[in-house]
């Protein structure tokens, strides 16, 4: 909503600018015309003070502020005053200049009209300028119904375009953030669907067509050819549960991106998003910039997912904490929580979930995992690899 204000504003503080600017611009060439006063003074008085309308309605055009617009309306004010004090007898010229001074006043009432708080101030300010330009447009024997015409009309008009701006821009701007937000959640759905179609292309093309064979007990293929396919398969649901995009090649084919090393911490950030969508925060501590070879890597990273796992599941919390330490052989990474915790002399021997998926894994890239963890104190993980 103050976005909306502001923009509003900016707008109506343009319209201000421009309206001031050219009411005062009008009154100096009407004070320039043969004769339109009696003294040089009274003329020179007019037009500065008509020059500094125009450049507080240039310094409003930059900033939206109060103080031009306090300036336009007091220089608008004591600009008519003056003009009604010593211009006696001058008719149709120092009338254009007072009716020109009240124009570029009602400048004040685009900004003014446009909350209520301000109608305020609108008020005050109409009834000043209208209360000196009476007596001046009578001094100098002009057309009042003239000059009160145009600076009640010139008023009129700005407070209304200012309530009827105030009234349209937040409903323009709000169908316009509806609009976005359509927009945004449409791309978004159709992004999802062309990564489901992609995924179940994926799937269809490559493990599901495997099952199907084992199916019919791999008929008319080898049993080498078979077990190479199936690692090929392995291979790729890893690749997809790190976070991967494997790209086809051909139906039935697709490429996996192998680096020799890879970075640690861009790594966990594609862990830490999975689990946030499942809904744990994982707050990470350490360097978290540390180089692995692409098999510890991957043991770590799945051992690590193995235990964030274990922690949405088990713990009762909804965070938990990855500290990333290193030595010049080691590789540590801690993964603790605040939850329930339990005795570890209760887990049963072949548990797989921390057994296979997260020691066993451990142990085949030469590292190990250790489990501490007590009735109401929260579990801690210490998983170690090795660098080479």
């Amino acid at each position: 909503m103050t976005r909306t204000v502001e923009e509003r504003d900016r707008m109506l503080a343009f319209a201000s600018s421009t309206v001031s600017m050219l009411g005062a611009g009008v009154a100096i060439l009407c004070a320039l015309l043969p004769r339109p006063f009696p003294y040089v003074e009274l003329t020179t008085v007019v037009i500065v003070l008509c020059l500094l309308i125009i450049a507080a309605g240039a310094f409003l055009r930059r900033r939206t502020s109060p103080i031009p617009v306090v300036v336009i309306l007091a220089a608008s004010v004591i600009g008519i005053g003056v003009v009604g004090s010593g211009s006696a007898g001058r008719g149709f010229p120092a009338t254009s200049v007072v009716a020109m001074l009240a124009t570029a006043s009602s400048s004040a009432a685009l900004l003014l009209a446009a909350e209520a708080r301000r109608l305020f101030v609108l008020g005050i300010g109409f009834v000043a300028v209208t209360a000196v330009l009476v007596p001046a447009v009578l001094t100098v024997h002009g057309d009042l119904v003239t000059a009160l015409f145009i600076s009640v009309g010139s008023w009129a008009f700005c407070t209304g375009v200012s309530a009827w701006v105030a009234r349209v821009v937040p409903r323009t701007v709000e169908r316009i953030e509806g609009m976005t937000d359509a927009y945004r959640t449409e791309r978004q759905a159709s992004e999802f669907e062309a990564r489901r179609r992609q995924s179940a292309r994926l799937l269809h093309d490559t493990v599901l067509a495997t099952l199907t064979l084992l199916a019919h007990s791999g008929r008319g293929v080898g049993e080498y050819a078979l077990r190479a396919q199936a690692a090929e398969d392995a291979a790729l649901l890893r690749q997809l549960r790190m976070g991967h995009t494997p790209t086809p090649v051909a139906s039935g084919g697709y490429r996996l991106t192998q680096e020799q090393e890879a970075t640690l911490g861009n790594t966990l950030e594609t862990v830490k998003q999975r689990f946030a969508r499942m809904g744990l925060d994982v707050s990470w501590h350490g360097t978290g910039q540390l180089l692995l070879p692409p098999e510890s890597l991957e043991a770590l990273l799945l051992a690590l997912a193995e235990c964030l796992e274990n922690v949405r599941r088990h713990s009762g919390e909804t965070q938990a904490h990855v500290t990333i330490t290193d030595d010049e052989s080691t590789v540590r990474a801690m993964v603790t929580d605040s939850g329930v915790g339990f005795d570890t002399q209760t887990l049963p021997p072949g548990h797989l979930g921390f057994t296979e998926s997260i020691v066993a894994r451990m142990r085949d890239v030469g590292g190990n995992a250790r489990l501490f963890s007590s009735p109401g104190s929260g579990t801690t993980v210490v998983l170690e690899v090795p660098k080479a």
